[in-house]
């Protein structure tokens, strides 16, 4: 992040002269510092981010097909109103260890139409679905394998 952060600066400043250069170096120094000190954002923090950025964006891409997905599924909900739906409220319990794969789960859920998560305690997620098939299999879905992944 910081080197992006150095190149996105000389960028905006699109001169490359010897002042520009320490004053960048000069603002990457503080900026490190202060989220040192405010985050405890490490350079070793630094390194297992780029390390778990492939599996992010291709957990971003699973996530943005089965949004696609599942808002087909909602629009033949819509569409065609006899098929029927049946709305429930189930709690499963997935084995995830960082409350940051617990959010991405959480979040991901509800991200996809016809899913809410209505609660987290814990690693029981509790989900309101527009019908109980929606949910069949969650605990090893490939969301749930790509989470843990980025935990190891």
């Amino acid at each position: 992040m910081y080197l992006l952060s150095y190149c996105f600066w000389l960028l905006l400043n699109s001169k490359f002269t010897l002042e520009v250069i320490l004053l960048g170096l000069g603002i990457l120094i503080l900026e490190a510092l202060l989220l040192w000190v405010l985050f405890s954002y490490t350079p070793k923090t630094e390194f297992r981010f780029l390390r778990r950025l492939p599996l992010f964006l291709v957990y971003l891409l699973v996530l943005l097909f089965e949004i696609v997905k599942a808002n087909f599924k909602v629009l033949l909900i819509i569409l065609f109103k006899r098929i029927r739906t049946n709305p429930a409220l189930r709690t499963i319990t997935v084995n995830l260890n960082t409350d940051f794969a617990r959010f991405m789960l959480a979040n991901s859920i509800t991200l996809t139409p016809g899913t809410i998560t209505v609660s987290v305690v814990g690693n029981r997620f509790t989900v309101h679905c527009l019908s109980s098939e929606m949910l069949d299999g969650i605990e090893e879905s490939v969301f749930v394998r790509l989470l843990r992944k980025m935990e190891a």
